[in-house]
């Protein structure tokens, strides 16, 4: 019988049919382990560096070194972006031909998670990731299989943890107050540290009188950590009668004489100005930034967690927050995007949603007359304020790119003034609204629409901190290039901030 004749060339002996195939499922396992594990210690890396920097601000604050301070604070903002930077150009090199394959990508992302499983930090470990596959995949939406991704119900922690110093009046309020002032070792001495706490002491006794009725509480619970931002140094905890608490923030300065307590802060307003979207992010020494944001959580309940995180200085993070909250509300609201309120921008269109208090800003295809700027002086201008002292008057802005909705969600209209001036931004299908790139701020109430529809106490007011804003502004060498009050806006505080 003569022998079957086969085409091509031979197989080596021993590579039975099928076997190629198990070869490259082996080998892209393999790459997988590999990739996972290059990208956990690239997040080592940065959360690294960005707690070294961070851990500086102590000495700053302690040597008067403001400009120094001023260096971490831009220097830590670029970490991440460095570290994602040279990563990202490792795994294209390493990966090569597989580099967007979505079966190693799936299994990618299960060996990072065994990695990252037991870690304090895990969910900044997981948004790190999710920076690099958009990076390494261009993802447009979400896709659940290649990133972490939850929109469900979550929850933080309480704040009850070791990361608290608890202290109970014993004696006197003033001793207790000069306690907790002892207990934050600084390198200089306080300037009068009795008199400090006794000043606190009266302060607190008054605000818990009016608050509560009575100026019995059960315990004084404070951070250990201290929030270091530009001159000043920020002590947080919060005072607790039985169930509730209030917060008690008492600001720092070191002046010529010694360190000062500026101010003794107890409402729940004048903590959130603090932990505003207008400031500069915090420098604070968190071991587990989870626990640290249930803690100012239950001090400010009003204030999402997206900008907590934001605030100590976790901005990507917290843009993944800010993120997933949008699409949690999407899912309980049936309210369509629209055209936002106030005077239409010659450079930006802005839309939002009339339940959710965030408006979404789309850099325009072309500038009215007389705007000369580019589409990239644009995006510099929102890169300079990211980087720069906002002095709680420039709004905090995050960037994000690829993102999809449902077309039925938007307004015709919206749509109509989307295809007109952003076509090469926004991509309107049948079913979907697509968006290659957008900010997100906080929704503030227009500055001339403020003045147009408020008492008049209530508009002479803004327009004096009008005002004021310009001043501080120019303080901190910022001259907006149109001064016009339609580009200003006024929070639920009352504070006019640039937008």
């Amino acid at each position: 019988m003569n022998e079957p004749q086969h085409s091509g060339t031979a197989q080596p002996a021993g590579n039975a049919p099928g076997e190629g195939a198990a070869l490259q499922q082996s080998k892209i396992r393999q790459l997988a382990r590999t990739a996972a594990a290059a990208i956990h210690e690239a997040f080592d890396d940065y959360h690294s560096e960005f707690k070294a920097v961070t851990r500086r601000a102590q000495e700053r604050f302690e040597r008067r070194e403001w400009s120094k301070w001023q260096d971490d604070a831009v220097e830590r903002l670029e970490i991440r972006e460095q570290v994602l930077h040279r990563l990202v150009a490792g795994l294209r090199i390493m990966l090569d031909g597989y580099a967007d394959n979505h079966g190693l990508w799936v299994g990618i992302k299960e060996a990072y998670a065994r990695l990252i499983n037991q870690r304090r930090d895990v969910e900044l470990a997981e948004t790190f990731y999710n920076s690099v596959t958009r990076r390494m995949l261009t993802t447009v939406g979400v896709d659940q299989s290649l990133e972490f991704v939850w929109f469900g119900a979550t929850t933080i922690p309480t704040g009850n943890t070791p990361v608290l110093r608890i202290y109970i009046q014993v004696s006197t309020l003033d001793a207790m107050i000069e306690a907790i002032l002892r207990d934050y070792a600084f390198a200089v001495p306080y300037r009068d540290l009795e008199g400090d706490a006794s000043r606190v002491a009266r302060v607190m006794e008054g605000y818990l009188c009016c608050f509560w009725d009575t100026s019995d509480f059960d315990a004084v619970e404070m951070l250990r950590s201290v929030f270091y931002r530009n001159k000043g140094a920020y002590l947080v905890g919060r005072v607790r009668k039985r169930n509730r608490v209030i917060p008690i923030i008492l600001p720092l300065l070191n002046t010529d004489a010694g360190i000062v307590v500026d101010a003794a802060l107890f409402s729940e307003e004048e903590a959130s100005v603090v932990f505003s979207f207008t400031r500069s992010y915090f420098h604070v020494d968190a071991e587990i930034p989870g626990d640290l944001v249930g803690f100012l959580k239950s001090i400010l309940p009003l204030k999402p967690v997206a900008e907590l995180y934001i605030a100590i200085g976790y901005n990507k993070h917290g843009k993944t927050e800010r993120y997933r909250a949008l699409y949690r509300h999407l899912d309980n609201s049936n309210d369509k995007f629209e055209i936002a309120r106030g005077a239409k921008g010659m450079v930006m269109t802005v839309f939002t949603l009339p339940s959710y208090d965030m408006v979404f800003k789309i850099i325009k295809d072309r500038f009215a007359y007389p705007k000369t700027s580019t589409r990239a002086q644009v995006m510099d201008r929102y890169r300079l304020v990211f980087k720069h002292d906002r002095v709680g008057r420039m709004v905090d802005a995050q960037e994000f790119e690829g993102l999809s909705f449902s077309r039925d969600r938007f307004q015709p209209d919206l749509l109509a003034e989307l295809q007109e001036v952003a076509a090469n931004t926004v991509t309107i299908t049948d079913d979907e609204v697509i968006i290659k790139h957008l900010y997100t701020e906080r929704r503030l109430y227009p500055l001339d629409l403020f003045i147009k529809e408020m008492s008049f106490e209530k508009s002479k007011a803004a327009i004096v901190d009008y005002g004021n804003a310009i001043a501080d502004l120019a303080a901190a060498n910022i001259f907006p290039g149109d001064l016009f009050i339609k580009n200003f806006g006024v929070t639920r505080h009352g504070r006019v901030v640039f937008y």
